[in-house]
């Protein structure tokens, strides 16, 4: 599933153009087409194809792993799940047989939710806070000092990776970048929060910090058939490495079940300590 980094990536694209346009911000829409009923979560999709239809688009950016399009009326929220991908195209382009929704606007460009597997979703709201408030902080946002965040462990007692990847806690966090930060930080998945130190939550934010900011700037990770363009996957230290010598110790990589995820850790770097 695209994460944090993937998603990011995706919505800067929107505001760059994809190297075919000049982005879609100050556009307005002309049509919409929905392909697939109920990849519109919300509203019905006759009412999304009436409804968006002389909106402008006002702002792109992400919150979580949605991608969030401000309208001058509405606010456009893409969630990508599985399989999503959003993509520009130029009129001529033929439907790509994956395209479950398209947005055209008044310059002749075309947006599409292409989405092979059918899980993700849109919604057209006038109002996103139903879905948006319940989310945790971002964790790239400077608000979120390392006191904080300490607090935020310490009040919970969940196993560390399990509470990592609850999007209400914290938000845009996946399988890949927690695996990643907790190496980083040399603690265990299973670790129960409540019980890390000042000193291992603040290597453990810095780690969050430090591979999703290096995997933005590589376009995130490419993996499957379902997210490419990124390369971030060629520094992963841990994620699907089993049986690879850990970077910083050379004991081979291993894989667990953690909450119903596929788990990677290095075995010596990242002993239990409670």
């Amino acid at each position: 599933m695209p994460e944090l980094p993937e998603v990011e990536t995706v919505a800067r694209s929107l505001i760059d153009g994809q190297n075919i346009s000049d982005g879609i911000l100050g556009l307005e829409i002309v049509s919409a087409e929905v392909f697939w009923n109920r990849t519109i979560a919300e509203p019905s999709a006759a009412e999304f194809i009436q409804r968006i239809r002389g909106q402008r688009v006002q702002q792109v950016g992400r919150r979580a792993k949605y991608i969030r399009i401000d309208l001058s009326e509405d606010v456009l929220l893409i969630h990508l799940r599985m399989t999503g991908d959003v993509l520009l195209f130029q009129e001529e382009t033929p439907l790509n047989k994956f395209s479950r929704a398209q947005i055209k606007f008044e310059s002749g460009l075309g947006l599409s939710f292409n989405d092979a597997r059918k899980f993700g979703r849109i919604w057209l709201l006038s109002d996103p806070d139903p879905i948006l408030a319940s989310l945790g902080p971002e964790p790239l946002d400077k608000a979120l000092k390392p006191a904080h965040f300490h607090a935020m462990l310490t009040s919970r007692k969940r196993q560390l990776k399990p509470l990592l990847l609850d999007q209400k806690f914290i938000a845009g966090l996946g399988n890949i970048y927690i695996d990643e930060a907790l190496h980083f930080a040399r603690l265990h998945p299973l670790e129960i929060s409540s019980e890390i130190s000042t000193e291992k939550s603040a290597q453990l934010l810095k780690g969050i910090r430090k591979v999703l900011s290096e995997s933005i700037k590589a376009n995130g990770s490419s993996f499957d058939w379902a997210y490419r363009g990124g390369e971030f996957q060629n520094k992963f230290k841990v994620y699907q490495k089993t049986g690879e010598p850990c970077p910083r110790c050379g004991t081979p990589i291993q894989r667990t079940v953690v909450g119903q995820r596929g788990t990677h850790l290095c075995p010596q770097c990242q002993q239990m300590t409670n």
